[in-house]
């Protein structure tokens, strides 16, 4: 133990000296979300700020805190890379200040495994334990796999806090391991609660009808999950299989719905590979031994995702044309947040045995003129990303009802997305249909 904490002090360091350890040419990688380091990050803006340091390549996911590190100015010395848009990234990679790169979570580890870069990399860990690890806490999402196996072997640099949990996993760094630590103790970012509406209820009565006890559920965040959580109380021996742990799996734990005491793959456990809610979820999941913490490799898997019995997807879509094709992430041809893994899901859900996977969005949507405009669509919008092609999509559903699209022709998809289609866009869709020669 001694000697962990002697190791442990030697390493300890302000965050100026921290990241002079950052060269010209490195490619930093961040975490997601309350994972990345926000006094780090700082330190590195004013490193760019003040010219002393350029040409580095900073990567990084969901962006949930405000940074000068995004500060346009910065950009002549970096590039910036985002897989998944948070607010922080958005408004500059739609400029083209930013960049963004198509990637699904499954694919994250092998992506920067594949790249030949001077790394570094930074994130925020729980305080260490008596045996010298420093637990990642809310987030695992390829960190600690690009640690452990990239063969140039990345500078680690942490930054510890206080309050952040201690989570179990694959998400240990020993102190063994880290190049430079810093302190910061912050509080983490907390989501604000969804209110649920009517047309989230209607959505999630359907898609909970089909859902059957014993099932294990990968909800996403927003008001529709939280709905469909709602909705899933009356449940039993529901498991927890998700990349993102959302506060509506603690609320269904704490109704007696979810257990993991049937699940056929990992029973008892929760797997998820990263953290994002409240702070009760924070403390939910603060040294539980029921969650473990994995990589998107494993985590995001099809394959992975498909071993789990009645496996039940739900996420939401911006839009959906009448082939079937999905886009989750763009607005035309403006990125508005990315891939993350919702394919992963769509098709590990379809593979399990008895599994569904569900897609949701509302009917319409009010344009900036204040007209109201359909979400189902003869077509994607120009420029439009398929962030689910047609040939996997399952089921899509709005407060309408159900579509069932897997396996079916043209003519039938078409009549099953117009039945969910708002009343007053059906005669319009079938027009359009007509006109693209999909039914006679």
């Amino acid at each position: 133990m001694n000697r962990w904490k002697e190791m442990y002090k030697s390493k300890l360091t302000s965050p100026e000296e921290a990241m002079k350890l950052v060269m010209p040419g490195d490619c930093v990688m961040l975490p997601f979300a309350n994972g990345i380091p926000p006094a780090l990050l700082e330190a590195l803006a004013s490193r760019l700020r003040n010219g002393d340091l350029r040409d580095i390549h900073l990567f990084g996911g969901l962006t949930v805190q405000d940074s000068s590190i995004f500060d346009f100015d910065l950009a002549g010395g970096m590039l910036l890379e985002g897989n998944f848009l948070g607010e922080q990234l958005r408004k500059g990679t739609q400029e083209g200040v930013f960049t963004f790169t198509p990637m699904r979570l499954s694919q994250f580890v092998p992506v920067m495994l594949s790249r030949q870069l001077n790394g570094v990399i930074i994130q925020t860990v729980a305080p260490m334990d008596k045996h010298g690890f420093l637990s990642t806490g809310t987030d695992c999402e390829y960190i600690w796999e690009v640690v452990k196996n990239h063969p140039c072997k990345p500078r680690l640099i942490l930054e510890v806090n206080e309050r952040m949990p201690r989570t179990l996993g694959n998400n240990q760094f020993h102190i063994s391991e880290v190049t430079a630590l810093i302190e910061h103790n912050t509080p983490l970012i907390s989501l604000p609660a969804n209110n649920i509406t009517p047309v989230d209820e209607a959505i999630a009565s359907y898609i909970a009808d089909m859902v059957e006890d014993e099932s294990c559920l990968q909800l996403g965040i927003g008001r529709i999950p939280n709905a469909v959580a709602k909705s899933l109380t009356g449940k039993r021996d529901l498991g927890i299989h998700t990349e993102m742990l959302v506060d509506s799996t603690v609320d269904l734990y704490e109704a007696g719905a979810v257990t993991c005491a049937k699940k056929n793959f990992m029973p008892h456990r929760w797997i998820a590979t990263f953290v994002l809610g409240s702070q009760k979820l924070y403390d939910f999941v603060d040294d539980n031994p029921m969650v473990e913490m994995l990589s998107t490799t494993f985590v995001n898997d099809p394959m992975i995702i498909a071993k789990n019995d009645r496996m039940v997807s739900v996420n939401a879509t911006l839009e959906v044309d009448l082939s079937g094709q999905c886009n989750s992430e763009s607005i035309g041809h403006r990125q508005y947040s990315g891939t993350g893994g919702q394919l992963d899901f769509v098709q590990g859900a379809y593979r399990s045995r008895g599994g569904k996977s569900f897609l949701t969005l509302y009917s319409t949507y009010t344009d900036k003129q204040g007209n109201l405009q359909s979400r189902i669509v003869p077509r994607l919008s120009d420029g439009a990303a398929v962030t689910v092609p047609r040939t996997d999509v399952q089921y899509v559903v709005t407060e309408y009802g159900v579509a069932c699209l897997k396996g079916k022709h043209v003519r039938q998809r078409v009549e099953e997305l117009i039945n969910i289609a708002h009343p007053d866009f059906r005669d319009y869709l079938r027009f359009e249909a007509r006109k693209m020669n999909f039914i006679p």
